[in-house]
Order: structure tokens, then sequence, then C-alpha cells
């Protein structure tokens, strides 16, 4: 089937029912209603609040969202159809969907024979009125009905014949769509294709959509195939998040839809938010984002290979499928000892220094020493630019280093003390200052911090906002090379920076030297140092 861009796909999106059944998501209230209005504006056509029926979060919510001024979505209640030998004027499940008071109401069924005779342990005919009866009394009731055909494509392969009855009923009932569900996605690609076919040809002008899991990694090729195939409506969630493996992606259909495809499913310009969408919600959710996602995550469009880097400073699209721009991602490149001299350039570039071939080739060559030795600069930008700005002939150093000492101590009255002394010249003057902290690293920073505030009051707003060691040789037990990674943040400004050696105190104090530098030159406004990333 040929597709253009007047053609339109309905997202359906259920992140807030189905992805709240992956392990180690649970939202409140107020985070079901931030991530609806993130869902709205992005444009979808449908969002699935939850199940009315089965705790009161979900009932609140039902309730709450009546009050959000919606411009794009409708909003959907998930419920299961009537109980067997139940009249669904008076059943729980169907009375919940009614109580929600949405405009739409999703109803999913069983399909296969297994699930009819052992899960519901009724008959195929009670089975099929129930569907029939659910529907049509909800349609009666003036509601938007989805049929939700659950376990579609494992059902059909064990009696064909059967599954499409269960269509049939939804059809008699009077569903508006019908979707087919690749519940525990095992259902291959040319499978979906087939049987969709099968579907259409059985039941023309039947609105189809698609529903599919991730456990086979195949969610994202099933929708799509499915669409292809004809369905014109796509149930998915925001980064994939479901039980088990996860649900359909979203952050890659949509885009796969709107510039592979030419199928349009957004408001026209909403695709650009995408990525924010993206990582706000894991953010909402309390999971780390995955830079590896396509198209949004971090890492989708990060360049670190040098000959990578060589061409797409002379063409773009020499090793991107699309520009990031288009889905509100970013192009970067990434420093390494797999680094060529293109990669400096490039990270000099982004941050607005003036570097000669000769200059990133020197700080190329300490950078790949300095990997060797332990170091890794691929997550730590801010060591990477101080090493860019120190290369330039008119380096002036912020303050260099004379000695400094820490001291632990545990104490019976009390307890563990850890004490720092730091000397340092600044501007040709000798500071010698001294800090307690909660450990080493600490006081070092509080001490390195008193001896700079008066010549650099900035840093009073930095705060310490991670702290990574990683042992990288553990055969040689206490003796083994550490690297410290310290993510500094000032504001809505983060940057990270990186220590190595087999010291662990230096180690810190080497990260933080270049964390307190970066951070003083960004606080200046300076246009050589611009912050890593923008939160």
């Amino acid at each position: 089937m040929t597709h253009s861009a007047s053609k339109r796909v309905a997202i359906y999106d259920t992140t807030l029912r189905d992805g709240t059944q992956r392990e180690g998501i649970s939202l409140s209230l107020a985070d079901k209603l931030r991530v609806t209005e993130l869902l709205d504006n992005l444009g979808v056509a449908y969002i699935e609040g939850g199940w009315p029926g089965s705790n009161p979060k979900d009932a609140a919510y039902f309730e709450a969202v009546r009050d959000l001024p919606l411009k794009h979505a409708r909003i959907a209640a998930f419920g299961s159809t009537c109980r067997k030998n139940s009249d669904p004027a008076t059943d729980s499940n169907i009375q919940a969907l009614v109580d929600a008071h949405t405009p739409v109401v999703t109803v999913v069924g069983k399909t296969s024979m297994l699930h009819v005779t052992d899960v519901l342990q009724t008959t195929p005919e009670e089975n099929l009125r129930m569907i029939r009866e659910s529907i049509a009394f909800l349609k009666g009731l003036g509601k938007e009905v989805i049929y939700d055909a659950e376990h579609f494509f494992d059902g059909l392969k064990l009696d064909l014949e059967y599954a499409l009855e269960t269509i049939r009923s939804a059809v008699e009932g009077g569903a508006d769509v019908v979707t087919l569900c690749d519940t525990n996605g095992g259902s291959m690609p040319w499978e979906v294709t087939r049987y969709v076919d099968v579907v259409q040809q059985t039941f023309p002008g039947v609105p189809l959509g698609i529903h599919t899991h991730n456990d086979s990694e195949l969610a994202v090729a099933n929708s799509l195939a499915a669409v292809l195939a004809g369905a014109v409506q796509v149930q998915g969630t925001i980064n994939g998040y479901g039980e088990r493996c996860g649900n359909a992606n979203l952050c890659s259909i949509i885009p796969d839809l709107e510039l592979k495809i030419g199928v349009r499913c957004l408001p026209e310009g909403a695709l650009q938010t995408l990525t924010h969408v993206s990582r706000a919600v894991s953010e909402i959710a309390n999971l780390a984002p995955d830079n590896h996602l396509a198209y949004v995550g971090k890492s989708a469009f990060a360049h670190k290979g040098g000959i990578h880097v060589a061409a797409i400073r002379r063409n773009v699209d020499s090793y991107q499928h699309i520009a990031p721009e288009l889905v509100g991602n970013e192009m970067r490149v990434l420093v390494s000892d797999l680094s060529g001299q293109g990669n400096l350039l490039s990270k000099a570039e982004e941050l607005g220094l003036d570097v000669s071939n000769a200059e990133a080739v020197k700080v190329l060559n300490e950078i790949k020493h300095l990997e060797n030795e332990g170091y890794v600069f691929e997550g730590a930008e801010a060591s990477v630019a101080v090493r860019l700005h120190r290369a330039q002939p008119d380096y002036q150093p912020l303050f260099t280093l004379i000695d400094f000492t820490t001291i632990v101590e545990d104490r019976r009255l009390r307890g563990s003390v850890a004490e720092a002394m730091v000397k340092i010249e600044i501007d040709g003057e000798v500071v010698h200052t001294a800090a307690e902290g909660n450990g080493p690293v600490n006081a070092l920073d509080l001490a390195l911090r008193k001896a700079l505030m008066p010549r650099y009051p900035q840093i009073a707003d930095f705060q310490l906002a991670d702290y990574k060691v990683r042992i990288l040789d553990s055969g040689s037990g206490t003796a083994a090379t550490t690297r410290v990674l310290i993510d500094t943040q000032s504001g809505s400004r983060r940057w990270s920076s990186v220590g190595a050696g087999e010291n662990i105190i230096r180690a810190s104090w080497l990260a933080l030297v270049d964390s307190v530098e970066y951070g003083i030159r960004l606080a200046s406004d300076q246009p050589e140092l611009k912050p890593e990333a923008q939160h």
C-alpha cells in the first residue's frame, strides 16, 4: 500500500496504563496529569488514562483530567468486557468505564481459545456475547468504543475461525476501531502483515488498530508492518515503557511514520518536541533517560570515530540518517582515544574556540595518552574544554596548585572526621586554607572553594551534583587505578569532568580542578566555553 502525507494514522498513547506496568514505574496522580499535558502538547490523538475499576488513583485521574484544557487528545478509559453470565448494564467492569465519563472507552476481550477456556473458564459462545453486548451497551451511551482484541495473533494460530468470530462480535456491537493485539510480543512482521490483510478482507471498511509488545524486539517493526498493511491507529508508549520487555516505542514509531513512510500522525511542527517529551516522561517516571534510544537518545546523533567525524565535517549527512533537529535532538561530537584531529576541531568550534591544527593535535595526543592511563573523556566534556583552552597561546591559569594535604581521623567523641589543607597561587599571591568535610573529597572541595571565593565569588553557586568512582583493574586490589567522574551544577547548567590515577584522592582533585576552572569561565560569560548541557 502506498502512503502519502495526506494519509493519517491516529496515535493512541497508553503510557499511563500499559506503560506503568513496567517494573519500577509508579506514577502519582500529579505525575499522570503532567504526562497527560506533555502528550497533549505533542499532539497524540488518544491518551489512555488507566483502568478506572482497578484502583482509586485511576478513578481520581479520570475526575481530575476533566479540568485540563486539552487541545488535541481524547481521553480513553480502559477496561474489560462484562463478566461471564452478567448483563453489561449492571456489570461492575462496565459501570467503572461509564463512571469515568470519558468520551472514549477501550474494551479488551478474549480472542484466544486458550484464554476463553482456561482463563475465563467459559464457553466460546458466552465470550462472543460478552464482547458484542459490552460494546453495544457503551455505544448506546454515545461513547466512542475501541475494541482491543487481546492475544489476537496467538489466538488465530490456535483457531483462526474463532478469532475472526470474536472480531465479528465486536463489529456487530458497533466498535469504532478494532485493535489487533500482539499481547505476548512473539509475532513476526510478515505474520502481522498477513493477518491484518486477512481481517481487512473479512471485514472490509472496519478501521483497524495495532497494539504490539517488544518481547521479540519487533514491536516497532510490527506496528509499522500493520500500518503498511492498512491499520489506521497505532497504540504504544513513550520510550517503549511497558510490562516485561515493553510496548511499542512511540518515540521511534512516530518519526518512522512521518519521516520515513510519509504518514502524518502529529500536528504540524509537533515532531520537533519529541525529544523533550521523551526525556520529560523519563524524569517524571524517575528513570534515567536511555541515551541510546533511536531518534531521541542523547547518543542518537553522537559521533566518536575519527573517520566519522572527519566525514561529517565535510557533509553532516554522511553519518546521519536524518537531521536531528527534526525530532528536537542535536548532533554531538565525542572526544576519546578513538578520535582524530577533526573531533577536537569540531569540539573547539562547538565551544567557540579558535584552535589551530597544531593545538588540536597537541590536545588530541594528550587525551590519547591520558585515556591509556584510565581517563575517559567522552562523558567529561568540561575536561576536554579546559584542555582546549589551556592549549591557547595566551592561556593564563586561574590558579595553580602548590600542594594539598588530606587527613581522615576516626575520633572517639566526634566519629569520623576529614580535613583538607590546600595551598594555591592566585595572581601571584599564595593562599593557604583548610576545611573539614564529611569525607576527604568533600573537605578538599570546601578548602578549594574557600581559597577561591574572594577572587571568584561565582563558585558559591556551584553544586556537586554527582560523584562516580570506577575501579579499572580490580585485580590489583586496593592499589587499582581509579577513575573519578564529577558532575557539577550551577542553576540550569551542568557539566562533567574526569580524573584518574592510582590515588583516588588525587584523581578526585584533578576532576575538581577541571570542574572549577570550567565553571568559573562559564559563569564569567566568556564565549570560549559553553555549557555541556542545558536541562
